[in-house]
This record gives structure tokens, C-alpha cells and sequence, in this order.
């Protein structure tokens, strides 16, 4: 009796182990570090804000309305406090993510200024620093489409049999993953180009 006992219980945790039971908390992990890389990408770019910024005031100095804005969204990045628990909280990662698009929209209008300074555009500073920003704004793409990707699997896998038995037996805690959405209106529709 107790062998059949052992045959049972060794059969049953073969079976636990290979059903999916800790696809709920491995793939909540995978979102947690996804996370934690679009964060660590939006804070290389944060770190570079104050160096471009002041790149372009030793040569646009006049064009102080611009690098106040940009400044101040930096700060206001700088204010939010994105920990772990941001995930779970849909409000503060909508703050968050507005956050992070007014700091980019500054960024796009500082580009635009230095457009009308020839010799800011060919200072070697300013062009590495752009070039370290625009590679910054792609590895936060691409940071941001892997997590993505990772909120995608957890909250299909605690949506979905046999992910959703676990989900209420052993993890009902863990809640959906909020997704970033689109911060611009009408992100759908294509720019308009106009070279008149």
C-alpha cells in the first residue's frame, strides 16, 4: 500500500510539474524584468537629457522656452516613482507613460531648434549626444514592444485553459498586466508631410 501510495504521489507531481503550473509565475516574472528594461532605458535617456540640453543653451541660448520644457519634463519623469508596484496600479502607469511622452514631445521640438543653428548641428558634442539619444528612443522602442509581448503571454495564459484553474487555485493575487497604449491622438493615422 504505501508503494502504491509513492507511485501515486511521484506520478501526481510529474504531472503538476509538467501541466503548467508555474507558467502563471514564470511568465509574471518575464513581465517584471521586461519592466524593469523599459525602465532602464527610460532613465539612460534621462541621463542624457541634461547633457543635451546643455549642449544646445552654450549655442541657442535665446531659445530658453524650448529647454524649459524639455528640463521640466525631465523632472516631472524624474518625479514619478516607477517601482514594482506601477504594474499593478493602471492610473499611476497611465501618469507614467504621459510622463514619458511630454519628455519625448520636448525632445522632438529641442530638434527642431536645432535645426536653425548650422553650427550647433556640427558641433562633434551635440552630434554624439543626438546620436546617443536617437539610439536611446530605438532601444525604448524596442524595450517597450518586448514588454509588450510579455504582458501579452501572462494575462493570455491566466485568461486561458489550463493557466485559468491555476490562476483562481494558486495565483488569483496576481491580477492582468496593464499595456502601453498610444499617448498621441490619432497615433493610427499617418503624418501628413507638407514641403510647401
Amino acid at each position: 500500500m504505501k508503494l502504491w501510495r509513492a507511485f501515486v504521489l511521484m506520478w501526481l507531481a510529474m504531472t503538476l510539474a509538467g501541466c503548467g503550473i508555474n507558467t502563471i509565475p514564470t511568465y509574471d516574472e518575464q513581465v517584471k524584468a521586461a519592466w524593469a528594461q523599459v525602465q532602464n532605458q527610460y532613465q539612460r535617456r534621462a541621463d542624457l537629457v541634461p547633457n543635451l540640453v546643455n549642449t544646445v543653451q552654450g549655442f541657442a541660448d535665446q531659445e530658453r522656452e524650448v529647454l524649459v520644457a524639455v528640463t521640466e519634463a525631465r523632472a516631472k519623469v524624474g518625479s514619478i516613482q516607477a517601482g514594482e508596484d506601477i504594474l499593478d496600479n493602471p492610473e499611476k502607469f497611465k501618469q507614467f507613460e504621459q510622463a514619458q511622452s511630454q519628455l519625448g514631445s520636448a525632445l522632438q521640438r529641442l530638434m527642431v531648434v536645432v535645426e536653425r543653428y548650422p553650427e550647433l548641428k556640427s558641433n562633434q558634442n551635440f552630434l554624439a549626444l543626438q546620436s546617443q539619444l536617437e539610439g536611446t528612443e530605438n532601444r525604448i522602442a524596442v524595450a517597450r514592444r518586448d514588454y509588450i509581448e510579455a504582458v501579452r503571454k501572462y494575462n493570455t495564459e491566466i485568461r486561458t485553459f489550463p493557466g485559468r484553474i491555476w490562476h483562481s487555485l494558486l495565483y488569483s493575487e496576481l491580477e492582468q498586466r496593464e499595456n502601453f497604449e498610444a499617448t498621441t491622438e490619432n497615433a493610427e493615422q499617418a503624418p501628413t508631410v507638407n514641403f510647401e
